[in-house]
């Protein structure tokens, strides 16, 4: 007998291990003879990472897919991995040492340092692939990849060194994200912009040579309200210390304040006065005129606007910060820097990048200083020399001026440090052509995004893709293949000694002064006294990029490539569209082609899943204190009840609002069917190979037949089409509604009957039903379903089970039970709606029946009577006066009131309840109809309030409804 309760903490391991032990989701397990593939890989986690609920969200989703497609016989694989997070990585490891104090990253050097990142790897990395088990993911667990195995690596290379070959990779000097912290250039992946308090400077920027112009404001109609004679132009800058690398002051081309000193140059008002530096007055598009004094300062290397504005004016862009964000300490004196950036200024020309680089324009007295140190010494002695814009005070006193005001800024995720923008020497990967066959492939719909409206994200940044950087400032990840000869030449192959054999036949071959040079170290010859090896890692989104099939064992040619690439649907969150999905499109379609040398996607279907917020609609963060644990819940309501509450929230293009009590609500779901199975096997329920649904003869059999088969077709449909909400709904309704609140209780009585054989036929087709929705069940709710087909003796493993395929369809039976549910529920709900007591039975009179009508309510008296509480059934052509009524087909059947109730307490009681309710929805349409609410208040609390207002309004119609009914029968 089925223990009284489930206990997932007991079941779920046990299941665990019984897979595990059958090794049942190796690829191929269950596959038909002939079967297509099915394969998803699967987004790897870091190997830093911890589950959190989008993780649970996005694999309880891919496993529903890869469970459904297994038992439906297509050879599967789920290909499962992690990611080496080469900076989360290096910092657990860098951190770990410290906590042990053990010599640092630095101290130790480079290889002792990656020996002991494998070692954490090995004893403590991948936690999360075990927590994925937890949940239930079906991943051949035998297949694990790694993007830092040695053929992962292998794939790595073969890709840098062909897109290098193919003058898709190369190094440049760019602007970049940088992380002081970690010292090392980041993706926009990494860093999080945050609303701070800051700080707005107005300073003013001399003209050279005491010019003067006459600076005139004027108002919307065109009438002058400021005129007055100015010697310099005024700036606005939240960031003081950068103005020594300023290269220009932009204005829009329309400002005409300005009109008449463009071209003329400004006095930067930072640094020793005998060397100060002069730079142009431009026009850009970029400077907004009705934004502070209309005037920009151009600091190229230090601001990601103002780099494009540099770009296209060839102005200079000067570093002014080390790998700390410091101030440059490096370089020649200030004093002959000044002299050649004026000379740059003055000529006009643009200068190669690596000699502005070369310039250090930091004063001596900022060298080696941090960049708020600096900040607050500029500021000061801009103060002290009166070339800080002033207003008055309130006592009539001129102050500088400086506005408090929110500014975003940019914080490394991991190191929570500012970035800086930086302009180094970076490894850069040529997007734009590579996107070209990506964007293609979308636009042409050989990729399709699910919902649709993703794929105007992906054409926005694809179209609009600048270089990626792919190159970090790391030790853990794959090292560059890149060797540099003592020319600075560069030599990029796959190992060591390919690289070497090209520099000697480089040097050799060419005369010129290291020919020599080289000739004599080869007689002498070791390891690295001609080459030096680059020692910069690769980005971790560029060995991700090739997850689809480097994870298959390209570049050699595996069956297992063969077999499962292309794959079927990739499952993702939209924020990694960029970085991950656009990243795979890219590298799969220029390196995986067909017989006939065409591009083969990486998958034919982006899913892509919202987010999971709090019940409140707020985005979870620990600063919010609102993050949701997927292993608590796990621990206290089991993986099955998480699962189906994330699958049947997970409706495409919505978030999903996880509340805590769905989950336990969905537990309930889960014990219902436990107590199903249990309450069945109590009544004789018994697998009987021989029961053919098709055969049954009791029209309660042929019905929940029918309405199997119809749920099974909503499941298969809505998985088919990633309506995974869908799906999860249909088989609530199925399992709750049909199966257990009426098939099981419509048979109590044939259970206690004395017909053997139509009991018989109940006990075989419940034992029927009940198997079978275990297999539509098993993809979202795995451990539970597994527990139930093993127990009630049904063969083999049931993720190995044969998917339901709808046989019988009754639609007559279906009709008629369908009816019989209808009524009764319907004289529930009535008696409810006007507090009849639960106890009472009521008389029920039936107006415009006909012929089938009566006889079916003649059939299904008894359940009539014992389900609605009736006490007598007559058919009338008039309603009787004061009477509840329920619409059921062309016949109303009518509950007269009179005496079930105390129609004036009643009455009493729902136009009190009827006066609170609109109370309710007169303060929430105030609140909906306030602009300021809705302008100011986050897009969650506005939708929630929506909600709450259409609820009180179907309340409130319900209310009125009761109400109706007891005046009538007054």
């Amino acid at each position: 007998m089925l223990d009284k309760t489930y206990d997932a903490k007991s079941v779920e391991p046990k299941i665990a291990r019984r897979w595990e032990d059958a090794d049942a989701f190796r690829a191929g397990a269950n596959a038909k003879p002939g079967a297509e593939s099915f394969s998803i890989v699967i987004p790897p986690p870091n190997v830093t990472g911890q589950l959190h609920m989008g993780h649970a969200l996005n694999n309880t989703l891919q496993d529903i897919m890869v469970r459904f497609e297994r038992m439906r016989g297509k050879d599967v694989l789920w290909q499962p991995g992690m990611d080496h997070a080469g900076i989360a990585t290096q910092m657990v490891v860098e951190r770990q040492l410290m906590e042990k104090q053990l010599p640092g990253r630095r101290e130790m050097g480079r290889e002792a340092f990656i020996d002991k990142v494998w070692e954490w790897k090995d004893e403590s990395g991948g936690q999360i692939l075990n927590q994925l088990k937890r949940l239930g993911a079906s991943c051949d667990w035998s297949r694990e990849r790694f993007t830092m195995d040695e053929g992962l690596s292998e794939a790595v290379l073969e890709v840098f060194v062909t897109l290098y070959k193919q003058g898709l990779i190369y190094r440049g000097k760019r602007l970049v994200n940088w992380d002081p912290e970690f010292e090392t250039a980041i993706s926009d992946l990494e860093v999080e912009n945050k609303e701070v308090d800051g700080h707005m400077w107005h300073f003013k920027y001399p003209l050279a040579d005491g010019q003067t112009y006459t600076y005139v404001e004027k108002d919307e109609d065109g009438n002058i309200t400021l005129q007055e004679e100015r010697d310099y132009i005024s700036i606005a800058t939240t960031r003081p210390e950068t103005m020594l690398g300023d290269g220009a002051v932009a204005v829009h081309p329309s400002d005409e304040r300005y009109a008449s000193i463009v071209g003329k140059l400004c006095e930067i008002p930072v640094g020793p006065k005998e060397h100060r530096r002069l730079i142009p007055i431009i026009t850009d598009e970029y400077p907004d005129p009705d934004f502070g004094s209309g005037a920009v300062k151009i600091t190229g290397a230090h601001d990601f606007n103002d780099y494009g504005v540099a770009r296209r004016n060839k102005i200079p862009a000067y570093r002014l910060m080390d790998e700390k964000a410091a101030m440059r300490s490096d370089g020649e004196p200030y004093a002959v820097c000044a002299a050649e950036a004026m000379e740059i200024a003055k000529s006009g020309t643009l200068p190669s990048e690596s000699d502005v680089d070369d310039i250090n324009l930091v004063p001596d007295e900022y060298r080696g200083l941090d960049r708020y140190e600096a900040r607050k010494k500029i500021i000061e002695s801009i103060n002290a020399e009166g070339l800080a814009v002033t207003i008055a005070d309130e006592e009539g006193n001129a102050v500088p001026l400086v506005e408090n005001k929110k500014i975003m800024q940019p914080f490394g995720d991991r190191s929570g440090v500012v970035i800086e923008p930086m302009l180094t020497d970076q490894w850069f990967a040529d997007a734009k052509t590579l996107a070209e066959p990506a964007i293609e492939s979308v636009r042409e719909g050989r990729t399709k995004f699910v919902p649709k409206n993703w794929e105007k994200t992906y054409f926005d940044w694809m179209e609009n893709i600048e270089p990626w950087c792919i190159s970090r400032q790391l030790w853990w990840g794959h090292q560059i293949p890149a060797w540099y000869g003592p020319d600075g030449s560069v030599f990029v192959e796959k190992t060591e000694q390919e690289a070497l054999d090209a520099a000697v036949q480089h040097y050799i071959s060419h005369e010129g002064p290291w020919k020599a040079w080289v000739e004599e170290q080869l007689e002498n010859f070791e390891p690295g006294n001609i080459l030096t090896r680059d020692e910069d890692v690769l980005d971790t989104w560029f060995s991700s990029g090739l997850w689809p099939f480097s994870t298959l064992g390209w570049p050699e040619k595996t069956p297992e490539l063969e077999r499962y690439y292309p794959t079927s649907v990739l499952v993702t969150g939209f924020d990694i569209i960029f970085f991950w999905v656009a990243r795979m499109m890219m590298d799969a379609l220029h390196f995986m082609k067909d017989e006939d040398g065409r591009p083969v996607e990486p998958f034919h279907t982006v899913y892509v899943h919202a987010l999971v917020r709090d019940k409140n609609g707020q985005k979870m963060s620990k600063s919010k204190g609102n993050v949701i644990n997927p292993l608590d819940l796990i621990d206290e309501y089991g993986a099955d009840a998480m699962r189906f509450t994330l699958a049947i929230m997970a409706a495409q293009g919505r978030d999903v609002k996880l509340d805590t009590s769905r989950i336990a609500g969905y537990r309930n779901f889960g014990t219902k069917l436990w107590n199903a199975t249990r309450f069945a096997e109590m009544n004789g329920m018994r697998l009987d190979p021989e029961f053919k649904p098709e055969a049954a003869t009791q029209t309660i059999n042929r019905w929940i037949l029918t309405e199997l088969s119809r749920t099974a077709e909503d499941v298969t449909r809505a998985i088919e089409h990633y309506r995974f909400n869908e799906a999860a709904s249909a088989l609530y309704h199925f399992v709750w509604h049909e199966v257990c609140d009426w098939y099981l209780e419509l048979l109590k009585p044939v259970f206690n009957g004395e017909d053997e054989k139509a009991k018989a036929e109940a006990q075989a087709c419940i034992a029927y039903v009940l198997s079978e929705t275990y297999k539509l069940l098993h993809p979202f709710m795995p451990f539970m379903t597994e527990e139930l087909w093993a127990h009630i003796g049904s063969q083999g493993m049931l993720a190995h089970a044969d998917w339901h395929t709808p046989l019988h369809r009754d639609e007559k039976a279906a009709e008629e039970i369908n009816w019989l549910v209808e009524l009764i529920s319907g004289i529930r709900s009535a008696r409810a709606e006007v507090n009849v007591p639960a106890g009472a039975m009521a008389p029920l009179v039936f107006v415009g029946a006909n012929s089938e009508t009566r006889e079916r309510t003649a059939r299904h008296y008894p359940a009539i009577e014992r389900l609605a509480r009736v006490e007598s059934l007559d058919f009338e052509t008039v309603a009787p006066k004061g009477s509840a009524q329920v619409i059921v087909g062309e016949a109303t059947a009518c509950i007269p009131l009179g005496s079930l109730i105390d129609i004036a307490a009643e009455t009493a009681r729902l136009e009190k309840a009827i006066g609170k309710i609109d109370k309710d929805i007169e303060k929430s349409q105030k609140k909906l109809g306030n602009e300021k609410f809705i302008a100011n208040a986050d897009p969650e609390v506005v939708a929630t309030e929506r909600e709450r207002f259409e609820e009180l309004n179907q309340q409130r119609s319900q209310l009125a409804v009761a109400l109706s009914r007891v005046t009538e029968a007054e």
